[in-house]
């Protein structure tokens, strides 16, 4: 297992990642704009997609609905990157860092192709297949945070992770205040004290984190609007929303993982047999 000075070398890292995060690029802040005033030309059966991604992140948190994942797959992922048996997602806790790193990093580029292909395929509508484009993509992005959960060793049909998952997905779409409230909420996490009435009360955003979703497309779904043209920008679009999520979820639990191990190694120093 990895030194105590490596993993406050990887915190460090994430720490100055979580610093990054604060300045919110020009283009980004304008945007949200588009959204904004296409509100009033967007067609019903869009605002009414909306209203039912409202009620399935509810069933999700609940439940986790049909956005639960088998979890064989990265199970055996894990293993071959840590070269040894991974029987469960507990077993998982176990592993060197390094190991999931490396599956996070292969992870990630997989879901990255994903989402290019399906920008590319729900893009050649314009806004109609826009319309069935946010649905899914909501739907790719609470697998692939879950699937980055079991990465990390952490059980994603556990109602705290999946409201963990959605405050990743929350700050991921977040603006430059968001992230840094959301950071804050997080720590309750990272100090193991993490029920979930108080996530739940923390998550009284949980509407706000769909309809924040929806806005961070802005732009970036504008031109994806235009039939057949809307293919390459769905494609570059998707890709880069992923992308971002997955460097979100990939660095808030490692960051867990990592804070879970440097108190275990200071119990351990501080055990009498030790």
């Amino acid at each position: 297992m990895e030194s105590r000075q490596m993993l406050e070398n990887e915190l460090t890292k994430i720490e100055a990642w979580e610093k990054n995060q604060s300045g919110l690029w020009f283009w980004e802040r304008i945007g949200r704009i588009p959204f904004k005033i296409l509100d009033k030309l967007t067609p019903k059966f869009i605002h009414e997609k909306i209203g039912l991604l409202l009620d399935e992140i509810g069933s999700y948190l609940q439940t986790g609905g049909k956005y639960l994942v088998q979890e064989k797959a990265i199970l055996r992922l894990v293993e071959r990157k840590a070269n040894t048996p991974i029987e469960s997602i507990s077993d998982i806790k176990q592993i060197p860092l390094h190991s999931m790193i490396e599956a996070s990093h292969e992870h990630a580029e997989k879901w990255a192709k994903v989402a290019t292909v399906q920008g590319a395929t729900t893009g050649i509508g314009g806004i109609f297949t826009l319309a069935v484009d946010i649905p899914a993509l909501l739907g790719m992005s609470l697998k692939t945070l879950q699937e980055i959960a079991i990465i990390h060793g952490f059980d994603p049909k556990e109602k705290n992770e999946r409201i963990f998952i959605i405050k990743c997905l929350q700050f991921s779409s977040a603006d430059v205040v968001g992230k840094k409230a959301i950071l804050n909420e997080l720590s309750t996490f990272y100090q193991g004290r993490n029920s979930s009435n108080e996530m739940m009360s923390q998550l009284q955003g949980w509407r706000e984190v769909v309809y924040t979703y929806r806005d961070q497309f802005g732009w970036k779904k504008l031109l994806q609007m235009i039939p057949i043209a809307g293919m390459i920008f769905g494609a570059i679009s998707n890709r880069s929303m992923i992308q971002d999520l997955t460097e979100t979820g990939n660095m808030l639990y490692r960051k867990r993982r990592i804070l879970e191990r440097l108190q275990d190694d200071s119990t351990a120093s501080l055990s009498p047999h030790s």
